[in-house]
């Protein structure tokens, strides 16, 4: 579908989420955060959480924060229920989870953004919804955009080069 001539643009910060209709472009920056994207190719509307930790304990008192994969979908499933659809209706997108100190080599193995990632997947999966993609893991950060009136995302992902200095070299530093 073509872009509108006019559009709402809403960016997302980490722990935040936004569930619009057809005329809405949804944006975020992600590192070791993980966003899920819901998309209705009927309906034209959907929505995006962008959250930073799998899940947290709760006591119950607590309020629903989309700073966390469970809750995060928790909370786009309660927008998708005003649509009437179900939420298998809807296309499921993955992004982020990456790995911010690829440098440091103990967090090669379990750094958050591998536990975000896996978190969102298995959420998925338990709800069985329609995973149509994803862009996980790796490192460095991701830019995502979602055209709510077409279900494209797209994304910009900088993974961070390895660079190896000898410990006797030295470094010279460039302008810019």
């Amino acid at each position: 579908m073509k872009q509108p001539a006019h559009f709402a643009e809403v960016f997302l910060n980490p722990g935040e989420y936004h569930f619009g209709k057809r005329n809405t472009r949804i944006r975020t920056l992600l590192g070791s955060c993980v966003a899920i994207t819901l998309w209705h190719p009927k309906l034209h509307v959907g929505g995006m959480c962008h959250y930073l930790l799998p899940t947290r304990k709760r006591d119950g008192t607590d309020q629903y924060d989309a700073k966390y994969a469970d809750e995060a979908l928790y909370l786009l499933f309660r927008e998708v229920a005003k649509t009437g659809a179900s939420v298998q209706d809807f296309e499921v997108k993955m992004f982020g989870g990456g790995n911010m100190f690829p440098h440091v080599q103990s967090s090669f193995a379990n750094h958050v953004g591998k536990k975000n990632a896996e978190a969102g997947r298995q959420l998925a999966r338990r709800h069985g919804m329609r995973h149509m993609g994803e862009d996980l893991e790796g490192s460095g950060h991701r830019n995502v955009i979602f055209d709510l009136w077409s279900g494209h995302v797209w994304v910009k992902h900088n993974a961070f080069a390895r660079v190896v200095v000898p410990p006797s070299a030295p470094i010279r530093w460039q302008p810019c």
